[in-house]
């Protein structure tokens, strides 16, 4: 089984044993609802940081594919970073509409950055 494949069901069986043990400790009075919440959203933040922790790490032979993975790695860890961080102290109205904007800007710097070296090339 590929590399990636294994890291993506480990993922996703961390965010099931996370839901669930959230589940359960809410049950039994340790944790709120909000709480639940909070650890199962702000889990998929970290992992954005993850994966956008992985693509620089993959090879490609064009160096302006390397600068634009180097620049999606960056806004991706960072507005992976911002989501999480929102979804764990910020109030939960607050926290969707300012992480549900950092993971757009993050993707949209990364699309603009790459449309501008494109723009770049074909003027070259």
């Amino acid at each position: 089984m590929n590399r990636e494949i294994k890291a993506g069901l480990v993922w996703a069986g961390s965010a099931l044993a996370l839901a669930l043990g959230a589940v359960g400790a809410r049950k039994l009075g340790y944790i709120d609802g909000d709480m639940v919440t909070r650890l199962v959203i702000g889990f998929n933040g970290l992992m954005i940081v993850w994966y956008g922790n992985r693509i620089p790490k993959t090879f490609t032979r064009s160096a302006q594919a390397r600068r634009a993975q180097r620049v999606a790695a960056w806004s991706q860890v960072l507005s992976g970073l911002v989501y999480t961080g929102l979804f764990l102290f910020a109030p939960i109205r607050v926290a969707a509409l300012a992480g549900a904007g950092a993971v757009l800007a993050g993707f949209a710097v990364t699309i603009l950055y790459a449309v501008s070296l494109h723009a770049r090339a074909r003027r070259a």
